[in-house]
């Protein structure tokens, strides 16, 4: 393995810094004492700091030579509504809020990225390190390109990276084309007519619609999708009623659909708003439906995706640069960012043991041992895509 030298050498401090990081974990555009953070260590290391973006987010500028080409590497900072069930020191001092997905531990590879590149300049343009708040459920990175992130700054291609439990230390995931699926959101809400439990048939029961309608879902995956395809359609909450002798008026459920392809997510769209209006209006009542597109599949770029793989050989070994997982049905919202830009997204192994439960885990923890190799791919990547003469 070629980690770079020097930040091997900062390894202790990486360490220091994600575990700060992680004792004081945000949620969606609440990202500020992170953004201090992140911000402070950049400036620090004499780069240009933008802030406001999406509320918390926040962009370093740094330029070497005279080259005009640009790339953007993006880390997420947010974390989850999770009560932590570790017992060490870094635990989250924030009751009910963890770092479960590890963005600590991408915002300090960035981070570390960031200050060897400052100090060596090795290469030939622009890099602008993204911080992005808001990844998980609120899209802050379609926050970022609403609010004119690639006007602001002007890239030709865009990198993102996350970590995979499961997968060795020492090995990098990639591969052209669908890595992460879709993840829409949909909220039904059934209205019917109100009764006493015990006379029902002086009302129209909206509980007993809301479960056809949710079996009937399950008809969009099984009947309507082409069987090759990836295609998730689940009913995660139900909601209705208030005592056991009334019939309510109305339920309420929401849920997720999970696909590679924009086609899929049009036919889930379609069908849900089909299904559940017909089945409600078969039996006299009414049903709202709302769609929305959350999250595009994470879609790599062939070109960037071999340039990706070609700096991870550099700091792993090509043997340990993995082409061939299969996609997952999690999503990302940086497939926001692959399509406005060309780029590639890579997993980064964080092991089997160490920190190797999966994430969202109220006992998972980042790897400290993968800091300073996920922070040498960064930093490689820029080198090779903007090769100084």
């Amino acid at each position: 393995m070629a980690v770079i030298d020097r930040i091997a050498a900062a390894g202790q401090e990486l360490t220091t810094w994600r575990h700060h990081i992680h004792a004081h974990p945000e949620t969606a555009f609440e990202e500020r004492q992170t953004a201090d953070f992140v911000a402070e260590r950049l400036q620090s290391f004499g780069i240009t700091v933008h802030r406001g973006l999406a509320k918390t987010g926040v962009v370093g500028t740094l330029k070497a030579g005279s080259g005009n080409r640009a790339i953007g590497l993006r880390a997420d900072m947010d974390a989850l509504d999770v009560e932590e069930l570790n017992e060490f020191a870094h635990r989250s001092r924030h009751a009910g809020k963890m770092h479960a997905c590890g963005h600590d531990g991408h915002t300090t590879m960035l981070l570390g990225a960031a200050k060897y590149l400052a100090e060596t300049r090795h290469f030939d343009g622009t890099v602008h390190f993204i911080f992005q708040p808001a990844e998980e459920n609120e899209a802050g990175g379609r926050v970022m390109i609403a609010e004119g992130l690639f006007e602001k700054f002007p890239v030709e291609s865009v990198f993102g990276m996350h970590n995979m439990p499961g997968v060795d230390v020492g090995k990098i995931a990639v591969r052209s084309g669908p890595m992460m699926a879709s993840a829409d959101f949909f909220f039904i809400t059934v209205k019917g007519v109100g009764a006493h439990g015990a006379f029902p048939h002086s009302g129209v029961d909206p509980v007993v619609i809301a479960a056809e309608i949710v079996l009937a879902l399950q008809n969009i995956v099984s009947r309507n999708a082409d069987p090759l395809e990836g295609a998730v359609v689940s009913v995660t909450q139900i909601h209705g009623g208030h005592t056991t002798n009334v019939i309510p008026e109305s339920v309420s459920f929401s849920g997720t659909t999970r696909a590679f392809r924009p086609e899929i997510q049009d036919l889930f769209e379609r069908r849900i708003k089909q299904i559940a209006e017909g089945v409600a209006a078969a039996h006299g009542a009414t049903a709202e439906v709302k769609y929305d597109r959350r999250y595009p599949p994470t879609v790599n770029w062939p070109e960037e995706t071999d340039i990706a793989a070609a700096a991870a050989a550099e700091v792993v070994g090509e043997g340990n640069v993995l082409r061939n997982l299969p996609p997952v049905m999690g999503a990302e919202d940086f497939g926001w960012m692959l399509k406005e830009r060309p780029g590639s997204y890579v997993w980064i192994g964080n092991g089997k043991e160490k920190g190797g439960c999966m994430v969202h885990n109220p006992r998972y923890d980042f790897n400290d041992d993968i800091l300073a190799i996920g922070a040498s791919y960064w930093s490689r990547l820029v080198e090779r895509v903007l090769k100084a003469a």
